[in-house]
């Protein structure tokens, strides 16, 4: 029987702090990796211009879901009030629509819609929900939460090299590079 070649998710490299961390980002971006991620205890800041990460798309998820939530408030109690239900009050004819009377339901439909839309954005974006990551079975991803400043480097990137990627990592500054198995 031959045996089968365990297939890697990557490397995992740990950084002594935080600025260490940050020089290497800027490495590893200005070295063409694309497919990498950072794992640190706390927020740095300038970690997201290291990384070149760009701006997020959930703020447009929350804009057009809270828009369409307004509109369509707007539309059912329109609906409701002009067509399925026509009452005459106080000798008005059903034709006047009492548009200021349906800002409230419609402020909060369109709240409604932003919120659902923060939600859907944020999971669509973040690939969510995953409830195992290989980087999971790692003694040294647990350092992250508490004092870790971790990089992974995914084996799917186009610039990831077996022999190369662990030595560039050890030659900007990690002090400890494991492979990840799959």
């Amino acid at each position: 029987m031959a045996q089968e070649k365990t297939q890697t998710y990557g490397l995992l490299a740990e950084f002594p702090g935080p600025e260490a961390l940050l020089v290497a980002c800027n490495k590893i971006r200005e070295e063409g990796f694309k497919r990498w991620d950072v794992h640190v205890p706390f927020p740095l800041h300038g970690l997201e211009s290291a990384m070149g990460v760009r701006r997020s798309w959930v703020s447009a998820f929350v804009l057009v879901m809270g828009l369409s939530g307004a509109v369509l408030g707007m539309l059912m109690q329109w609906w409701v009030a002009q067509v399925a239900y026509p009452l005459v009050i106080s000798g008005k004819p059903a034709s006047i629509m009492s548009w200021p009377a349906f800002i409230p339901v419609t402020f909060e439909c369109g709240v409604l819609g932003g919120a659902a839309g923060a939600i859907l954005g944020f999971l669509l974006m973040s690939r969510m929900p995953r409830h195992h990551h290989p980087l999971f079975n790692s003694e040294l991803m647990a350092k992250a939460t508490d004092d870790g400043f971790l990089v992974s480097i995914e084996a799917e990137d186009s610039r990831y090299d077996e022999e190369l990627t662990p030595a560039f990592l050890k030659e900007i500054g990690a002090s400890r590079v494991e492979t990840v198995a799959a």
